[in-house]
């Protein structure tokens, strides 16, 4: 069967009670037949549900379901995107290693990498998305694990070589762990070029309608068998309720995303035209200075696409209050469209230097393009344009 439909079918075992849709079992905890059961349980010599904190059928549903869109071998899930991001690190890398990661990341991840991860004795070295095979090669240490990254990039959509990099992670018998929360299991697939690893913020277009928060990691099994020691003591566990709704929402990704990209390269060209717009940057926009790439490793651009205005801040910020079909929001990933100026924002807390070299001025706009009629969105951009940037 298709990915599609696996993602459709697949569910609990269906109860005495004959149930269409997938029950939710939302409980604490799991009673033992007996002493012996609840023994065996606990030492692993017999699977089961013990604790929700461990392990829950409905949350389990959605891990196997995102481990097969992705790939992989298992998956856990995390009451946040952040918490999965920051299990992948916590639960793999120990004092004296080295982190090689590209340096466009969500301002969170950065602030792990460089703060909590820094405090632990654990490196790291920062090399531009578009470096060269030599210069990844070139910031290995000897105490290098792991190489991290996001592509495409959270908010300047910087592509990452995963092919290349897949290689170079196991000539060197290196973690490779990638976020693909903007490209989503439906795009593309860092598997396919060797990552044990992958990351998502199911907040984002898994749910895709702005409704709960949740996390997912999916991996190789022996990386998630020691990613699930970590979760299982530390607690950052999904809630059954969530992980519901989420198993609910995988079973339209596919066709949400399909429109969610047909509408962003439509608004994004549309853009290109429009006065007061210095830059357009989309993925599968030919103008994206790695074009290429994205064709090469991405099935369609995504849903995001991002603007740098003329003017900065102030006009920025009269886009927004012009815009009426949008929501302003830090959030992204919603059938609703969402702008944000993560200048001030998402990425409020990067450092002058750090946002020059990620190109987060005070003119750029994120765009989290959405599902309504793209001749509404058009039409709603130009408006707002024309206020901002009135003709002479």
């Amino acid at each position: 069967m298709h990915k599609s439909t696996k993602a459709i079918r697949s569910q609990t075992p269906r109860s005495p009670f004959r149930e269409h849709s997938t029950p939710l079992f939302l409980t604490s905890s799991f009673v033992f037949e007996s002493a012996e059961q609840g023994r065996a349980l606990f030492d692993e010599t017999e699977e089961g549900n013990i604790y929700s904190r461990f392990s829950n059928p409905t949350v389990q549903e959605f891990t196997d379901k995102m481990a097969m869109l992705e790939n992989h071998d298992e998956g856990l899930a995390f009451a946040t995107g952040m918490a999965a991001v920051f299990a992948g690190f916590a639960g793999l890398l120990r004092s004296g290693d080295h982190i090689v990661s590209s340096r466009a990341l969500f301002g969170s991840a950065h602030q792990i990498i460089t703060q909590i991860l820094a405090g632990w004795g654990i490196g790291h070295t920062y090399v531009d998305a578009s470096a060269t095979e030599a210069q990844w090669r070139a910031a290995l240490r000897p105490e290098t694990k792991m190489i991290y990254l996001e592509t495409p990039s959270n908010p300047g959509l910087e592509l990452v070589d995963m092919e290349m990099l897949g290689r170079i992670s196991a000539e060197h018998g290196l973690l490779f762990y990638v976020d693909n929360c903007f490209a989503t299991p439906i795009l593309q697939n860092p598997a396919d070029y060797g990552a044990q690893l992958v990351a998502h913020s199911a907040t984002k277009f898994i749910d895709g309608q702005g409704r709960v928060l949740g996390g997912v990691l999916t991996g190789t099994a022996e990386v998630m068998d020691r990613i699930r020691f970590f979760a299982r003591h530390t607690g950052p566990s999904l809630s059954p309720f969530n992980a519901w709704v989420l198993s609910k929402s995988l079973e339209t990704l596919d066709v949400r995303m399909e429109r969610h990209c047909s509408n962003a390269l439509a608004l994004a060209r549309t853009l290109t035209e429009c006065e007061g717009v210095k830059k357009v940057n989309y993925p599968w926009l030919e103008t994206h200075p790695q074009f290429d790439l994205a064709k090469r490793q991405m099935r369609a651009g995504g849903a995001i696409v991002t603007i740098e205005l003329a003017g900065g801040f102030e006009h920025a910020s009269r886009l927004m209050q012009s815009l009426q079909l949008v929501s302003l929001s830090s959030n992204l990933g919603d059938t609703r469209s969402i702008i944000t100026h993560p200048h001030s924002t998402t990425h409020s807390k990067l450092s002058a230097q750090d946002k020059a070299a990620l190109g987060i001025t005070e003119g750029l706009l994120r765009i989290s393009v959405g599902l309504e009629h793209i001749e509404d969105l058009q039409e709603d951009f130009r408006k707002a344009l024309e206020i901002s940037y009135p003709r002479r």
